[in-house]
């Protein structure tokens, strides 16, 4: 291989890197739905901690937790969707995700998997319900004969008032 194919097969190979979260979507689920949210904006994943309550909060956001030492608040989204609240258990995880430099959790019922869902399977939200969750949907994922809830991470978090903001 002379320098000029190695230089081209290096930048393929950044190339790859940049799109490699691209169409990626972590699954969780809610109550019996499955619902995803796009890899890039998922920082970890951690079980159930002690959340600090914060007065005067929507009942949606639980508190705060603290993570090695910085203070992230964590919203229940099955309050956020209008859900019935339920006990926590060994499989509730709280989902860390970082849009635009600001930390927030999400507790879920449990963590399914990382799908590669492309945009060509991707189909726009109904359009039939104003429902609490569904100014929160970003596109219907179809994989094989099942239907993935893809959620518009921003504007689960930012829609009314940042959650940080409300926290901090």
């Amino acid at each position: 291989m002379n320098a000029n194919e190695r230089l081209d097969a290096d930048l393929l190979d950044e190339e790859e890197d940049e799109d490699t979260q691209e169409d990626k979507f972590l699954t969780f689920i809610l109550d019996k739905e499955e619902y995803g949210i796009e890899i890039r904006h998922v920082t970890e994943i951690i079980g159930i901690q002690n959340i600090t309550d914060v007065p005067d909060m929507p009942s949606y956001v639980k508190g705060v937790i603290n993570l090695r030492g910085k203070v992230i608040p964590v919203m229940d989204v099955r309050l956020r969707f209008g859900i019935e609240e339920r006990p926590y258990d060994d499989r509730t995880c709280i989902v860390v995700i970082n849009i635009d430099n600001q930390a927030v959790g999400l507790i879920v019922d449990r963590v399914s998997e990382v799908l590669d869902i492309p945009k060509d399977d991707v189909e726009p939200p109904p359009r039939v319900s104003k429902g609490a969750g569904s100014r929160f949907i970003q596109g219907m994922g179809k994989i094989g004969d099942q239907v993935k809830i893809l959620l518009n991470a921003p504007q689960l978090l930012f829609e009314e008032e940042s959650i940080h903001e409300m926290v901090l």
